[in-house]
């Protein structure tokens, strides 16, 4: 029988629950008693306004935001107070569900580990094939002992499997991710900067993401002119258009600003409001109009609640003037009316039909519309109420206010669908506010369908397929709606990625090849579900990054392609010698010497390697294609004949010249470490000619690493403990003009290969 304070977590269903302003809900609630509350349940149903609470049960199937009656644990009492019995508590209430839906969610692999996985397989099997055949065709010719045909097959598998591939990819990964950091992209797991640049379908949340999360006063509509706004943000500065004088307007401009409790600060070169977002835009508005408080001062109010919709003010000037100033929504301050004010300053009979059209219009634009109005007091100060107030208004003007699109979104949605990147927006907030500002982010036409939650509710799986296909604008969704949208894109094969701030989010951003959380407004368990944070809370960021993971895939294709041919061609050095029956062109030390040496070198260039072309110019690359196409296959399976001819011929050669063993090795050694290098050209470029002076545009990290593998190299023959180690010599500056002309040719076979290889379909 009395109140007391007491831990969130000992509350049981049938506790009653007391709550002021600014109070977290500690369980599910429903509402016993309130005055004057309003919620801000954004992280549950992403709406960005706060909504009205009351003890109204609302009838039928109501979704989560429309439960008037109800508090949801987690949310937050932005104003009023309340009195309510805890209905659940846990994992029984809507922030429990959604943390119970999360928990269930398996962690699904990558495309890329998926296709490194396949090709690691196939590489294992195909190396332990050779090694095997090897061992056999050696123990049957006998030209060796069991423990020199032992420890070629070793050296055979270490030439072969690229052992440094793993390293090379978690550190080009590593790179990524760095660059993207200082675009603002805050990546929590490695690999998802290259899966967001494979992604096919990016599903968006709409406030603060598409949107500034910020109430943009745009249009003011008086009884002669409709005026439009410009500007930015809160700041009471920019153009309002028409400039044509109108008394109606500049009465509008002096509600806006003297019937409003919100105040707007400048803080450097933003302006913050201080108060309901919505009073804010009107601030600023009537600072563009050129509305100023010339002294005056309250008398009386009636403030905001949510069962009259509408604030009033009894103000009076300097001179003793005094008038009724009223605001709120359109349709309860119309109800009030019965005159209209004119651009001339007459005041005329309402034309009911007129303004109703022009708030029907603002309305199917996703704007809020709210009016303004004002009278002339009829009683004393101390009277004034609801029922003074009376229903004689003179109405000024509508305005509708918006959250304005974010421009640099506008422009990364077009990138992202030229980039053949479908976007679909997912958001809590109403079908037409949703569908409104779709087509101003040219997500959307007057043709397009939108789909409710209510409507996903009713929909089979397979209807629920070609929905999600169909449809770019999903509205009033809660976080089972969300979560049985992606696993329908992804069940239809495609790569999603999901963003999003709330708790109601986390779900969908656990279930999405890649999860985005926003890092300004989103939730502590958005960002731990996600992959990827955005500093900015911009949908161009993500565009950004996906570019960027293009990029990566392009530089981690391009490593695979440099070195599988290269360790192919040593290995195919040793497997053509023991097969032939010929001494070995390399011995097992110098294979693990130029392994090394390529790989601490050559391979590691491609971390710093820029994109190539205008990658948001082609489509996704297919999540179902190999990391290898054939075209592909067949250009490694020239290079390692090439490479690993080369420098067989380069040895061969030697001990046929009467050179001796040592010097045929340092030559064959140099052939191919000097084949590689001029390989590395090729490899920087996928499609295109290498025939370029565009080639030696590298980054630094390129002519860092051939400095040093040139300077690796020389030690290799020179120094006498390299010498030693290695069975090596010095090599004449004739030798050394001989491998540069024989690694070049082989660069120009490469080369016309790829020609040859392009041209055809």
């Amino acid at each position: 029988g009395a109140w007391q304070n007491l831990d969130a977590e000992v509350l049981v269903p049938g506790d009653i629950v007391r709550l002021r302003s600014g109070d977290r809900v500690p369980a599910d609630l429903r509402i016993l008693r309130a005055q004057d509350a309003r919620a801000d349940e954004s992280l549950l149903t992403g709406e960005s306004l706060p909504r009205d609470k009351s003890t109204d049960i609302p009838t039928g199937d109501t979704i989560l935001a429309e439960r008037r009656n109800m508090l949801f644990a987690g949310t937050f009492l932005q104003s009023g107070r309340v009195v309510g019995v805890v209905t659940a508590t846990g994992e029984r209430s809507e922030i429990g569900k959604i943390h119970l839906l999360i928990d269930e969610i398996a962690p699904t692999p990558t495309p890329l580990l998926r296709q490194m996985r396949r090709f690691s397989r196939g590489l294992a099997v195909f190396v332990l094939g050779l090694a095997l055949l090897l061992l056999g065709v050696g123990l049957l010719r006998q030209s060796l002992s069991t423990f020199e045909l032992f420890l070629a097959a070793i050296s055979f598998a270490v030439a072969v499997i690229p052992e440094g591939l793993p390293a090379i990819l978690s550190i080009v990964l590593a790179m990524g991710v760095q660059r993207m950091a200082k675009e603002g992209v805050i990546t929590r797991r490695l690999n998802a900067i290259e899966t967001l640049g494979s992604v096919t379908v990016i599903c968006t949340d709409k406030t603060g993401t598409l949107t500034r999360n910020e109430m943009f006063a745009r249009y003011l509509r008086t009884a002669s002119t409709l005026y439009e706004a410009s500007g930015t943000g809160y700041a009471p500065q920019g153009e309002v258009t028409p400039s044509s004088a109108d008394a109606a307007r500049d009465a509008a401009a002096m509600v806006a600003l003297l019937a409003n409790d919100a105040q707007l600060r400048e803080s450097g070169e933003t302006w913050q409001v201080v108060g309901e977002p919505t009073e804010g835009a009107l601030l600023a508005l009537a600072g563009k109009l050129g509305a100023k408080d010339l002294g005056y001062h309250r008398l009386a109010s009636i403030p905001f609640e949510s069962a009259h919709k509408l604030m009033a003010v009894w103000v009076a000037d300097r001179g003793g003037h005094q008038e009724i100033l009223v605001k709120g929504a359109a349709d309860r301050i119309l109800a009030r009316c019965r005159w209209q004010l004119a651009a001339d300053g007459e005041q005329r009979p309402l034309q009911q039909a007129f303004w109703q059209e022009q708030i029907r219009s603002l309305g199917n634009k996703g704007l809020r519309v709210l009016a303004l109005a004002r009278t002339q007091p009829a009683s004393d100060p101390a009277q004034f109420s609801l029922s003074t107030l009376g229903e004689e208004l003179t109405l000024l003007a509508v305005v509708g206010i918006i959250d304005p699109p974010r421009p640099e979104a506008i422009r990364a949605i077009a990138a992202c669908r030229r980039a053949g990147i479908e976007v679909k927006m997912i958001t809590g907030d109403h079908a037409d506010t949703a569908l409104a500002i779709a087509r101003e982010m040219g997500l959307a036409d007057d043709d397009s369908m939108v789909l409710t939650g209510a409507d996903l509710d009713h929909l089979t799986p397979d209807r629920l397929a070609d929905a999600v296909r169909q449809a770019r604008i999903f509205a009033r969704t809660s976080p089972e709606h969300k979560l049985r949208l992606v696993k329908a894109l992804q069940e239809q094969g495609e790569i999603v990625a999901m963003t999003g701030d709330g708790v109601n989010d986390a779900p969908a951003l656990r279930q999405a090849d890649v999860g985005i959380a926003m890092g300004v407004k989103g939730s502590e368990a958005a960002k731990e579900a996600a992959d990827i944070v955005l500093a900015d809370d911009n949908f161009a960021s993500i565009a950004r990054a996906v570019a960027e993971g293009r990029g990566i895939y392009d530089n981690l294709r391009k490593a695979i392609l440099f070195i599988l041919p290269t360790n192919g061609a040593q290995g195919l050095v040793i497997l053509a010698a023991l097969l032939l029956g010929l001494p070995l062109p390399l011995t097992p030390l110098q294979v693990l010497w130029v392994n090394l040496v390529i790989a601490i070198t050559l391979s590691l260039s491609f971390a710093f390697e820029p994109a190539e072309g205008a990658v948001m110019a082609r489509p996704p690359r297919n999540p179902r294609q190999a990391l290898l196409d054939g075209h592909l296959f067949l250009r490694l399976g020239l290079v390692s004949l090439s490479i690993g001819g080369g420098s067989m011929a380069g040895f061969y050669y030697a001990t046929a010249s009467g050179l001796g063993v040592n010097s045929a090795h340092s030559l064959a050694v140099t052939i191919l470490v000097l084949a590689q290098a001029l390989y590395l050209f090729s490899a920087r470029q996928l499609a295109s000619s290498s025939f370029s002076w565009q080639i030696l545009r590298g980054s630094p990290a390129l002519w860092i690493a051939l400095g040093l593998l040139l300077l690796l190299q020389l030690a290799f023959l020179h120094l006498p403990i390299m010498q030693s180690l290695f069975h090596t010599t010095p090599l004449s500056w004739q030798a050394w003009v001989s491998s540069l002309l024989v690694a070049f040719a082989i660069f120009v076979f490469i080369e016309a290969g790829k020609a040859i290889a392009a041209s055809r379909p």
